[in-house]
């Protein structure tokens, strides 16, 4: 069985949105592959999504309820077949820390549609528009990743 961590800077914004949406696109192609995610930071760890990134989701029919904010561990890349990230920051950070042949990708350079080294913006300090964008995103990534992981 896969498994993939979604990671941005606190676990409460885009990695949990993108964790819900994937997890959802994955089952419903029948695709077993366990999903979690994290953030580079631990400010949040063990707080809720932000509410709008919740109020995102629901009104999209997604259930982020349960999630709970955690900081990503080094030893999780033993465990991890891909790390997917939200940003270039993101990116260099978990590369920073990865072993030797670690698998770390943008999120979005699974969307067939993104141009190169697309990025999943942060929507934390902006409106509720950018929730709305970034699940248009994820959802994007996600059939993408889907695809990906059907044919490989």
């Amino acid at each position: 069985m896969k498994r993939i961590c979604l990671v941005c800077m606190g676990n409460i914004c885009r990695s949990p949105m993108a964790e819900i949406v994937l997890r959802r696109t994955l089952e419903d192609r029948g695709l077993d592959v366990l999903v979690d995610s994290a953030g580079t930071g631990g400010w949040h760890a063990g707080e809720p999504m932000d509410e709008r990134a919740l109020a995102t989701l629901a009104e999209h029919g997604y259930d982020g309820e349960a999630h709970r904010a955690r900081q990503f561990d080094r030893a999780w890349f033993a465990e991890r077949d891909l790390v997917l990230v939200m940003d270039a920051e993101n990116l260099r950070a978990v590369r920073r820390i990865a072993p030797p042949g670690a698998d770390v990708r943008l999120f979005r350079s699974f969307d067939p549609t993104a141009p190169e080294g697309a990025e999943v913006p942060d929507p934390y300090y902006g409106g509720q528009q950018g929730f709305t964008d970034v699940l248009v995103m994820v959802e994007a990534a996600s059939e993408g990743l889907a695809k990906y992981l059907e044919d490989h």
